[in-house]
């Protein structure tokens, strides 16, 4: 059986205003990512993967998608979770696997009090890449750039995981200043007042 494999650079920073943990799921390998905001920008918590070998039986492979999620939340504390939705596809078998994990992984969540968010492959590649269409590698690239990560190997999932987290951390800045009271947002853009 392979272990779990993580890349921890620290613990959630002081002062950190949301920790988010972001998920790629699935039954061979879910990769997922710790971010943290702070008053500096996005700080990288954590990333790596959680890894089942092909011929486990599928219940085994969702408890331990299930108990290594559990730990991950335990060890970083999130505040938030962050998971890819469900995406239709040509191969039915391969989206009702996907449905499994991802159901695993909410639950885990769930389990823990953590307020959970699904966002689409789409608009997770438009918020980091600017492009709904972008590659895997043009997100690998981004989140490194963005996270100022250095040029070690960066597995796909564990980018797609840490590309799920920053983009819950750009939408949750977004809808924070869209839905302020009109005295802030006067306040914010005096600018846009016409006398």
């Amino acid at each position: 059986m392979k272990r779990n494999s993580p890349r921890s650079t620290n613990r959630p920073p002081a002062g950190s205003s949301a920790v988010v943990l972001g998920l790629d799921p699935g039954t061979l390998v879910t990769g997922y990512g710790v971010v943290a905001r702070t008053d500096a920008g996005m700080t990288l918590v954590a990333y790596g993967t959680i890894q089942n070998e092909r011929g486990r039986p599928m219940p085994l492979r969702l408890q331990r998608i299930h108990d290594e999620l559990t730990g991950l939340i335990e060890k970083y504390h999130p505040d938030e979770f962050a998971i890819e939705s469900s995406f239709y596809g040509k191969n039915a078998q391969s989206a009702l696997k996907l449905g499994y994990a991802r159901g695993v992984a909410l639950l885990a969540a769930v389990d823990r009090h953590l307020p959970t968010t699904e966002y689409s492959p789409r608009e997770v590649k438009k918020a980091v890449v600017g492009n709904g269409n972008a590659s895997k590698e043009q997100v690998r690239f981004m989140v490194r750039s963005l996270l100022a990560m250095d040029a070690s190997r960066l597995p796909l999932d564990s980018s797609d995981a840490l590309a799920i987290a920053i983009c819950h951390l750009h939408r949750a800045a977004t809808r924070g200043a869209r839905h302020r009271s009109w005295s802030s947002f006067v306040a914010a853009h005096p600018e846009r007042i016409v006398p």
